[in-house]
């Protein structure tokens, strides 16, 4: 913890030059690669011994949470005045996968509170808002979560009926938002609602709503494929009342906070991704080398080697894309187009990389005494969370589109 906090100082010298480059993407710099080893050492004694138990239980990785906390992983980007690590998304990016790399359902739970609960906070609130909604949730002590989807709207965010009228010094919440991650142990949620139904939109406002609060409660913990030690239910707001203060932002910029921190927040996705890809490429090699058959290692046969190269190749492509998306943020550059390839490639690869682990494992792949079938079915969501495979691809063709317009 002491050479993450060392870190953290040094990279604030590193991350106020302009002159950070794409150099990078070959060689990390050492501070860097320091985090990296930090959060490495502390998935592999700390996450994975338990990360099967986590998720047969469903139970919520509560102590975890809270050591990465005082390791400043739960508030990467936040600034050390605000009781964050004060560090760059690229740091985020290598700590996102190298916890998910141990447990893929406490990489999640890192990844929502840093870039979808408290990154919007960090962009559009006030100082105070800041204050209020930030540093309680750096330390891993609370954690908060992001109320964008609906029953009726998943990619289309903005049809958003859950409405937000004024009531004298309060806005009153009403409607249901669904798959929230974190919900049954989050302190607080980003709830978007419309304000405006005249203006579509351009009507949706954002609003910051403690929990447990008057007004708000939970539906049933969903019982998912993958990722099943952290919470995801709807959030149900019925006459919910907020002081006028708990508006993120201006009136109306509610869809705009919302596209713009689901563009940070891939960034998050990717890197979970990565995680759960370098996992079960790991459990696959180690196999490779262990199993025996034909009074020879597998992992001499060609048609094992050529699943581990191709398995190689996806997950190093993602990552360069990646750590790319990561360092164009970083550089206050567009990224748009960047994070939606490195979200696309990096949530596909660990699909494919996770489904060819389990074919070379064979039968042992398809049991809970190897970690392969978790990989495949923590893999799964990657493709559908924060924006699918197919809002991905829409994204990059609109962007390649602009760029060739006449």
């Amino acid at each position: 913890m002491a050479a993450l906090f060392k870190a953290r100082k040094a990279l604030g010298l590193a991350v106020g030059c302009s002159k950070r480059c794409l150099t990078q993407l070959a060689e990390l710099p050492e501070i860097h690669q320091m985090l990296r080893q930090t959060c490495r050492d502390f998935a592999d004694r700390e996450l994975a011994p338990i990360a099967g138990k986590l998720d047969k239980e469903h139970a919520f990785p509560a102590k975890q949470v809270r050591e990465l906390g005082e390791m400043g992983v739960m508030a990467v980007e936040v600034p050390e005045e605000l009781g964050g690590a004060g560090l760059d998304y690229l740091a985020y990016s290598l700590a996102m996968e190298e916890v998910s790399r141990g447990c893929a359902s406490t990489g999640v739970v890192v990844s929502v509170n840093n870039s979808l609960y408290i990154g919007p906070i960090l962009k559009f609130g006030s100082e105070e808002q800041k204050k209020q909604w930030i540093t309680p949730f750096t330390t891993g002590e609370k954690v908060g979560c992001f109320a964008l989807s609906e029953p009726g709207n998943g990619s289309d965010a903005g049809a958003a009926s859950t409405t937000a009228r004024q009531e004298g010094d309060e806005w009153v919440l009403n409607g249901t938002k669904a798959w929230i991650t974190n919900s049954w142990d989050a302190s607080a949620t980003v709830v978007f609602a419309t304000t405006d139904k005249s203006l579509k939109h351009k009507g949706i406002s954002a609003f910051l709503v403690p929990m447990p609060h008057p007004g708000l409660s939970l539906g049933k913990k969903e019982d998912k494929l993958g990722i099943r030690a952290s919470s995801t239910a709807n959030i149900i707001l019925e006459d919910c009342r907020v002081p006028l203060g708990n508006l993120l932002g201006q009136r109306g910029m509610g869809f705009k906070i919302a596209m713009q921190t689901l563009d940070c927040g891939r960034i998050g996705i990717a890197s979970q991704a990565l995680g759960i890809a370098q996992a079960a490429l790991d459990c696959a090699a180690d196999y490779a080398h262990k199993r025996t058959a034909f009074g020879a290692p597998i992992g001499k046969m060609q048609a094992i080697q050529f699943k581990l190269a191709d398995m190689a190749v996806a997950l190093e492509s993602a990552r360069l894309l990646t750590w790319k998306a990561a360092l164009l943020k970083d550089a206050k550059k567009p990224f748009s187009k960047a994070t939606a390839m490195a979200k696309l490639a990096a949530s596909e690869a660990a699909t494919f990389i996770s489904h060819q682990s389990i074919q070379v494992l064979g039968g042992m792949g398809y049991v809970t005494d190897m970690p392969a079938e978790r990989h495949y079915r923590d893999a799964r969501i990657t493709e559908i969370y924060e924006g699918t495979s197919e809002i991905q691809r829409l994204v990059i063709a609109n962007q390649v589109l602009k760029e060739y317009q006449p």
